[in-house]
């Protein structure tokens, strides 16, 4: 298990932007499995939507991604990089995640070659899928 402070160890993406609360378990260059635990005081629920608080879809994807990143960048030779969205494919958002939810991320990497690589992203709610689909990443 990581918190949010081995975590920064990891990935370089900081507080507001931050969107992993905790790690469970990784496997580097494999896969990772963290969780995202949705509070109603989230930023972006000031605006998305006032009275109707909705974690946007793209904040998802960007969790799923940051897991992923975890799994890429614990690796020894990409200790210090860092991992860019390359594509996003296949995403599909099938249930709303709201304040009190708490996401389970998981990724597991299906495919790399040299720096680019393939990350296979589901997000979930109390076992019920909230978003799925494929991350490409490059390492840099």
């Amino acid at each position: 298990m990581l918190n949010k402070e081995q975590i920064k160890e990891i990935i370089p993406q900081r507080e507001p932007f931050l969107m992993i609360d905790e790690v469970e378990e990784y496997v580097p260059g494999e896969s990772c499995t963290a969780y995202k635990n949705v509070d109603k005081e989230e930023w972006y629920f000031k605006g998305h939507f006032p009275g109707n608080p909705i974690m946007p879809g793209v904040l998802i994807t960007e969790s799923l991604a940051q897991a992923g990143a975890i799994a890429i960048l614990s690796m020894e030779e990409n200790k210090g990089k860092n991992a860019l969205f390359g594509g996003i494919d296949k995403m599909k958002f099938k249930k709303m995640v709201v304040p009190g939810d708490r996401l389970k991320l998981e990724v597991k990497i299906i495919k790399r070659k040299g720096p680019i690589g393939v990350g296979e992203a589901v997000a979930t709610v109390d076992g019920k899928v909230a978003a799925k689909g494929e991350l490409t990443f490059a390492v840099v």
